[in-house]
């Protein structure tokens, strides 16, 4: 397994509270929920990425 890395996150309050209420929806610490989020943002973007990737490799699919 990868080591994590620690750093400084700075949010505003209102943000906070809802990440902690949210959190506590799904049984996770706040620090747990932002690092899922996180994993889905990034995955989200690689799937993204691979998409355009595949469409720049084959001009015959046209972008609506």
């Amino acid at each position: 397994m990868a080591g994590k890395k620690n750093f400084v996150l700075r949010i505003q309050d209102d943000m906070y509270n809802e990440l902690e209420a949210w959190a506590a929806q799904e049984f996770r610490s706040v620090n747990g929920q932002i690092e899922y989020l996180l994993n889905i943002a990034v995955k989200e973007r690689k799937g993204l990425k691979q998409k355009n990737e595949k469409s720049d490799q084959n001009p015959d699919i046209q972008s609506k």
